[in-house]
């Protein structure tokens, strides 16, 4: 057994590519890759290259188990993908109507006319936790190495660049030393090295802030909440799509809720709220859970049964947040580059068309056998030139015009559309969404928790419950993936200040403020964590580091 005094021995793997991440930017990345060697070697061109040496890393227990979205899919990337998708793909439904809804508590006020950005036409409701599998298979039919329960741990630096990660290490205890079954993580080293973790990714976080890649923005973030129910049948038409906009949510705050008719009297509801309100102890978990009490909801899930709930922060920032994407040996590609259109709520198209602009950058320098920066920003040539640039360049200035409130924002976003997403201002600047919240400046008292929203057990719940429904699972003892760099702050300065958010953003209940032995104490509940990364996001003081727990823990989305 290794002990702590031991240098670590760890095995070094070689490859041409290296994904990490397997949802729809990085298996997009790996299935088009391997289409274009498979091309390659058909013509009998030079040098030798092998679908083998690319290796797909997926921290998930099996691919599509961290895979949570909405989820509405425009199909255009999938299409460019896979030509045939129809006929093999898991679509769950084509939409077949939709609308738009403002809430106020007891009512509810249907718009005349969908907003253009929310009509879906031509587009389907699916489950992205389905989808990635069956993406997940095409990629291991073309002979790609596929890893699940492995996760990124760190990068290894090469200079400017990048040139590999190693995997986390197995059978830690949660003291850190080795137990009887420790197994240390490997050294994978590639020519390519391809961050697809979607949002807020610990190592492209790391990346971004070690070689300065941040955008003209800082990165803006909401957090969408989800829970997929079976409703009595009859009360939804299977493909309807809704949103709506106002309560529970005041004016000063951006986000919204919809309902997603599924087949089999599935209904999907959610709501998505942008990570920069005002208001330190507001819950939006809470806040979901009275969405579903609203009239109009309640009428379409009363008397079914929750089947599964699931977090997922989504990045808002848009255009003028993008990292830039590449570096020597490495590139950023799908979420965890900003490619989210945040006025349709839609990322899955952009996420599989990066995938494949990465992969077309990545053959040419493997056969270039140049990896450089200078030969890898052809990537960002190549979405600069493409039909992402001409969606999200059109609303770059959308997500920042909702920063003085709701009414300001849509006034905002009429002259952004007849001005081709220009506005009033060009570019819009914005603040980090930790930076937005009102100081409580009050005594050093903790929040009484017999307080805190329970739920009736039926339509509403909380946290642990909802956590139950999540399929979340991590072996305890592990070191805590969870790391409080100022722990001191937390029992003294945020509770004045701030009131501890932490207990109030988190939607797993994570974080937990107690009194042991007349002391203030910070408690981690590692184990409930979904892998939203809003802790990482939203904390007030930015001394939350989020880092990867051993793989195979986490979340298990089926079917959502």
């Amino acid at each position: 057994m290794a002990t702590e005094q031991e240098p670590i021995q760890r095995e070094t793997l070689h490859a041409d590519v290296l994904i990490v991440g397997a949802g729809p930017a990085g298996l997009a990345c790996a299935l088009h890759l391997a289409n274009l060697i498979e091309k390659h070697a058909a013509e009998g061109k030079s040098p030798q290259l092998s679908p083998e040496n690319i290796y797909v890393l997926e921290k998930g227990r099996e691919i599509g188990a961290h895979q949570l979205s909405g989820a509405i899919m425009d199909p255009r990337g999938l299409r460019e993908l896979v030509p045939d998708f129809e006929k093999s793909a898991p679509l769950d439904t084509p939409v077949t109507g939709d609308a738009a809804y403002y809430f106020t508590k007891s009512s509810s006020w249907k718009l005349p006319i969908t907003p253009p950005p929310l009509a879906n036409h031509g587009n389907y409701v699916v489950s992205l936790n389905r989808l990635v599998k069956w993406l997940g298979g095409l990629v291991e039919k073309k002979g790609v190495n596929l890893f699940t329960q492995f996760a990124g741990a760190s990068l290894i630096y090469d200079k400017e660049g990048i040139s590999g990660v190693i995997t986390e290490d197995k059978g830690r205890d949660k003291n850190g030393k080795p137990k009887d079954n420790f197994t240390p993580g490997y050294e994978l080293r590639a020519k390519v090295t391809v961050l697809a973790e979607g949002p807020r990714g610990s190592l492209a976080k790391d990346l971004v802030n070690r070689l300065k890649l941040d955008g003209l923005n800082p990165q803006a973030y909401g957090i969408g909440i989800k829970e997929l129910w079976e409703a009595p049948p009859g009360r939804i038409e299977t493909g309807f799509v809704g949103h709506t906009l106002g309560w529970p949510l005041d004016s000063s705050m951006y986000g919204g809720g919809w309902i997603y008719g599924l087949q089999q009297n599935r209904v999907s509801l959610g709501m998505v709220i942008a990570l920069e309100y005002h208001n330190p102890e507001f819950d939006p978990h809470e806040a979901f859970q009275k969405f579903k009490t609203h009239p109009h909801v309640k009428k379409i899930i009363e008397g079914g049964k929750l089947i599964r709930y699931g977090a997922k922060t989504v990045p808002y920032g848009g255009w003028y947040s993008m990292p830039r994407p590449y570096m020597d040996g490495g590139l950023i590609i799908g979420d965890s580059g900003s490619l989210l259109n945040s006025q349709r709520l839609k990322g899955i198209h952009t996420a599989i068309k990066s995938g494949m602009l990465a992969a077309e950058t990545i053959y040419e320098a493997l056969c270039a056998d140049d990896m450089s920066a200078k030969a890898l920003s052809a990537y960002s040539q190549k979405l600069d030139s493409s039909w992402i640039k001409q969606e999200l360049y059109a609303v770059r200035n959308f997500h920042q015009a909702y920063q003085h409130g709701l009414w300001v924002g849509l006034a905002h976003t009429a002259l952004q559309f007849v001005s081709g997403g220009r506005g009033l201002i060009d570019p819009m600047r914005a603040e980090a969404g930790y930076k937005e919240y009102d100081k409580l400046n009050r005594g050093n008292t903790l929040i009484d928790q017999s307080t805190r929203f329970k739920g009736d057990g039926v339509l509403t719940f909380d946290r642990l419950t909802d956590v139950y429904h999540s399929g979340t699972r991590h072996e305890e003892d592990q070191p805590c993936h969870l790391i409080v760099l100022e722990p001191n702050i937390c029992v003294d300065r945020c509770v004045r200040e701030y009131g501890n958010p932490c207990q109030y953003f988190c939607p797993a209940a994570v974080y937990e403020m107690a009194m042991e032995k007349g002391q203030t104490r910070l408690k981690i509940n590692a184990s409930n964590c979904v892998h939203c990364k809003t802790c990482d996001i939203a904390d007030p003081y930015q001394i939350i580091n989020w880092l990867v727990p051993e793989g195979g823990g986490g979340p298990n989305y089926e079917g959502m």
